[in-house]
Order: structure tokens, then C-alpha cells, then sequence
């Protein structure tokens, strides 16, 4: 058995679209970032990144690539998933918290875990998803942290 961890952060500004686990949700802010700032992609990302000591995204998709300006998220989730899968990794589980103030998240859970459940090819009782607020410390921001268990 082999377990990863990841985490990302981003800063939220006006003008730009809200990205989570690969879907737009409605906000009148979003990631600043070279990508499309998926944080929890891009902490799941590293966590199957770290699980078998592969660097991180920033080591694959540097964010000085002009490649990389804007793209999607799921791009770097395939990618990694793929490179662990070569190396015999069989993904079992992943579980994701977000930490987010606005907008509230609960509504979309179920969206978010079919959408994993796609990229991923994980049923959905495998996927957990927390949501918490920074409760008012940092409500300029997205960050996710992200665990994921795989067999070797």
C-alpha cells in the first residue's frame, strides 16, 4: 500500500471563473494561478504524485511553460494518475478537504464526486469530500488538501 498527500492554495480575484474538481462553479471570484487553479485537482495532483515520489506539478507542469497558461486542471490529474499507474499503482481511495468562505459548497458535492469518480475511475463511496470556511481568517483564498491510498 502506498499513501500520498497534496495540498494547493490560491488567491481569489474578480474576473476570474471558479474552478473545483474540474467543474465551474458560480462565483463572482476565482483562482488566480498560471493554470485554471484547481486546487483540489491540483492537490490530488500531488498526492498521487507524492505517493510514489515523482516531484510534484510544479516539477511537471512549471508554471514559466507558456504550455501550461490556462489549462485544465484535469490534464495534470490524467497525467499523474497515468505515471502512477505505469509504475503498478492501482488507486483506491482519495479523500479531499477544501477550504473555502463563499460560495458555500454543499450543494455541489454530489456533482463534485460523480466528476472524480469520471477522471479518476473510482466509485463514488470512495471518494470523500470535506468542506470547512476559514471561518472569516482568510476569505481571499481556496486551498484543498488531498490523501489518496493506492496498492501497489
Amino acid at each position: 500500500m502506498r499513501l500520498g498527500y497534496g495540498e494547493d492554495s490560491h488567491r481569489l480575484v474578480e474576473g476570474r471563473p471558479l474552478y473545483l474538481f474540474g467543474l465551474e462553479v458560480p462565483s463572482p471570484v476565482g483562482a488566480l494561478a498560471h493554470s485554471d487553479g484547481d486546487a483540489p485537482l491540483h492537490a490530488l495532483t500531488d498526492a498521487l504524485l507524492s505517493a510514489y515520489a515523482l516531484g510534484d506539478i510544479g516539477f511537471l507542469f512549471p508554471d514559466t511553460d507558456p504550455h501550461w497558461q490556462g489549462a485544465r486542471s484535469e490534464v495534470f490529474l490524467k497525467e499523474a494518475l497515468g505515471r502512477v499507474e505505469a509504475l503498478g499503482g492501482r488507486l483506491l481511495q482519495v479523500s479531499v478537504a477544501v477550504i473555502l468562505d463563499r460560495p458555500k459548497l454543499g450543494p455541489f458535492r454530489e456533482a463534485f464526486r460523480e466528476n472524480l469518480a469520471r477522471l479518476l475511475g473510482l466509485p463514488k463511496d470512495r471518494i470523500g469530500l470535506t468542506f470547512k470556511t476559514s471561518e472569516g481568517l482568510a476569505p481571499g483564498h481556496v486551498q484543498a488538501r488531498a490523501v489518496v491510498l493506492l496498492h501497489d
